[in-house]
């Protein structure tokens, strides 16, 4: 999809982990305290971080298996998933903060008259407090977490709801993210995608994916889109 700079559209979608939050060191302070209760080796910081962005079920998996595609035994699975969700749950948003030009971006965004959505993988469990204790709830007519509709990211179903809801077409929509799942998820619902280079794309460089743009913030992202 060859797009032309800046970018005619209506509606704006926004990934959270690794986008809008760093949100790794609390995703990784409730992966070593989980595997510290299984009595399993802790893992460092930066391989977690590889492993984050298809929401916390797969995430566990992976801490479990030091794979980001294998399954881990069923019984330790769905021990582990209660005991990170118990550690997680309780300290959602105790180190994560927004990114660099988040905020200037998000109110660049609303002055430009753009509706704004949230869509995550994250469950709505974690998704909300974390946006709320953050501060960035308030910018967004639509959050989508990852149990909010029956398919998730890279599954187009999100952005096109988001669209619906909108009322426009999924090509009037930008989604800015920081992965494979997201540049994934937009192709499939024929939207525009920017990333943000510094999340969490399992240790890869943006570039290397099928994009529109490269933007280093969102206050940057806000200088390559219009208001159509």
């Amino acid at each position: 999809m060859a797009v032309t700079l800046p970018l005619p559209v209506k509606a704006i979608m926004i990934d959270l982990d690794g986008t809008l939050l760093d949100t790794a060191e609390d995703l990784a302070d409730a992966a070593s305290a989980m595997l510290k209760e299984l009595a399993l080796p802790v893992l460092e910081l930066a391989e977690i971080k590889t492993y984050i962005g298809n929401g916390v079920a797969r995430l566990v998996k992976r801490c479990l298996t030091r794979d980001l595609h294998a399954e881990p035994d069923p019984e330790l699975n769905a021990r582990a998933l209660a005991i990170y969700q118990k550690h997680y749950g309780a300290h959602v948003s105790r180190k994560s903060q927004p990114f660099p030009g988040v905020v200037e971006g998000l109110q660049k965004f609303q002055h430009m008259g753009f509706k704004l959505a949230c869509v995550t993988n994250k469950a709505e469990q974690f998704t909300l407090p974390l946006l709320r204790d953050t501060g960035l709830l308030s910018y967004f007519d639509i959050v989508l977490s990852g149990d909010s509709l029956p398919k998730k990211k890279p599954d187009p179903l999100p952005l096109l709801h988001a669209a619906q809801a909108f009322a426009i077409e999924p090509a009037e929509m930008l989604l800015i993210g920081d992965s494979l799942n997201d540049t994934q998820a937009a192709r499939a619902a024929g939207c525009p995608v920017f990333c943000v280079p510094y999340g969490y794309n399992r240790g890869r460089p943006v570039s290397e994916l099928d994009l529109d743009a490269v933007v280093p913030s969102l206050a940057a992202a806000a200088e390559k889109v219009v208001k159509k």
